[in-house]
């Protein structure tokens, strides 16, 4: 009797033990697809010199505060937080707009961003394009039902006010797209007069600074810039998802009056503008924020500000001299011919003959752990384009990757026969 009671007992401790077992036994086998198994091996990151048109590398100071713990997206120190980065892109920038945020998304969302609250069905936009993002952005103006007008230019040049002024008289646009730093071709284009010559046809002007700026000088308000974006990964040195973006108040008074709401709920400036604090109304919920991504932004723009403008403006010029020097040198063609027309974070070389741009790139990335890039868009096969941005701009690198390029020139050329 003693022992049936003990196994008795002994039963119903196991029971709930055993009809667990019983229900994960179920639950497994109703599954089809299996863990998959390499999420169960350590996260595997190469070390690498991104010397491409970007991502840039991302120093300590701004890994570590991507790395912080999160905090609620509507607490008051990550609404602080967004207030400094505002600043922070006020300063960037050079302008005093108050419709100044950083858009939840890469740079090519602010591109997205700035069209689609400018442009209504039937607006009349000009587009200059010489690279891949004036294409970019004539696709998407296409997209919202605007009224597309092309003025081209070959990759590797830029565009002069004569260009432009008899782009606006023959078109009469609402809205000029024009890129100031074009990755994809090198070149950086001038800004001065453009925004007076645009006013007085009635256009606003939108900027790409997404590859120039901190690199080269930009002035919002000096240069009546009516929409100016950026992105976080060259120069500020933070991970991509965050995009710097500010409207004039003639960009603000055009949207106002529209007759239509943006496409887009994600991206309408109203909803946003409020949200980051820029409207003197109560902040109220639009999205959930990438937090962290915030964390890491303020702390790029502080390094900016610490440094200071000019003196990025100026280490950029002088390494982007360095290297194109050391191009030459090599025997390598430049791709953008005028000095004045280079950009300086991002440089075109011409593939020399007799090479393949593969080659090359793999080589620097499997011999030297350095990543250069092939072209883009028009200079697809054409070109290789060297970035040195924000921390990632030094005379060290400049020495590194010119050694790189001279090994890889005795390694790699392809046979004529």
């Amino acid at each position: 009797m003693l022992g049936a009671a003990r196994a008795a007992s002994t039963a119903a401790l196991l029971r709930p033990q055993l009809l667990e077992m019983a229900k994960r036994a179920v639950a497994t086998s109703l599954l089809r697809v299996p863990p998959p198994q390499e999420l169960l091996r350590p996260l595997a990151v190469p070390d690498r010199l991104l010397l491409g048109p970007g991502p840039s590398n991302v120093p300590p100071r701004v890994l570590a505060a991507g790395g912080r713990q999160l905090l609620g997206h509507m607490h008051p120190e990550v609404l602080q937080v967004m207030d400094e980065i505002k600043a922070g892109i006020q300063y960037a920038f050079q302008t005093h707009n108050r419709l100044t945020l950083a858009l939840s998304g890469t740079g090519h969302c602010a591109m997205e961003a700035a069209l689609l609250n400018l442009l209504e069905r039937g607006d009349s936009a000009l587009v200059a394009v010489n690279g891949i993002w004036g294409q970019r952005a004539a696709d998407i103006a296409r997209r919202l039902g605007a009224n597309v007008h092309e003025l081209l230019k070959p990759p590797g040049e830029y565009f002069t006010l004569q260009d432009i002024q008899e782009g606006l008289a023959r078109h009469k646009p609402s809205v000029l797209f024009i890129t100031h730093g074009e990755s994809s071709t090198g070149v950086l284009q001038p800004l001065d007069g453009l925004g007076q010559l645009c006013h007085r046809h009635g256009c606003l002007l939108l900027v790409d600074a997404v590859a120039s700026l901190g690199g080269a000088p930009i002035f919002m308000d000096q240069q009546e810039i009516d929409v100016l974006y950026s992105g976080s990964q060259k120069v500020l040195n933070a991970p991509p998802g965050s995009a710097p973006i500010s409207f004039s108040d003639r960009a603000r008074e055009k949207m106002q009056k529209r007759k239509t709401q943006p496409l887009s709920f994600y991206l309408d400036m109203s909803w946003l503008a409020n949200y980051w604090g820029c409207d003197a109304e109560p902040r109220r919920y639009h999205h959930t924020a990438p937090i962290n991504s915030f964390f890491s932004l303020r702390e790029g723009l502080a390094v900016l500000a610490e440094r200071g403008l000019e003196s990025s403006w100026e280490r950029h010029g002088a390494n982007c001299s360095q290297l194109c020097q050391g191009l030459r040198d090599l025997g390598l063609e430049l791709f953008v011919k005028e000095e004045k027309a280079r950009l300086p974070t991002i440089t075109t070389v011409k593939v020399p003959e007799g090479y393949d741009w593969k080659e090359i790139t793999a080589f620097l990335m499997d011999k030297h752990a350095i990543e250069i890039a092939g072209g883009l868009g028009p200079t697809a096969g054409k070109v290789l384009r060297i970035g040195l941005m924000g921390c990632n701009s030094t005379r060290r690198n400049v020495d590194r990757v010119l050694h790189a390029l001279r090994e890889a020139l005795r390694s790699c050329r392809r046979s004529r026969l």
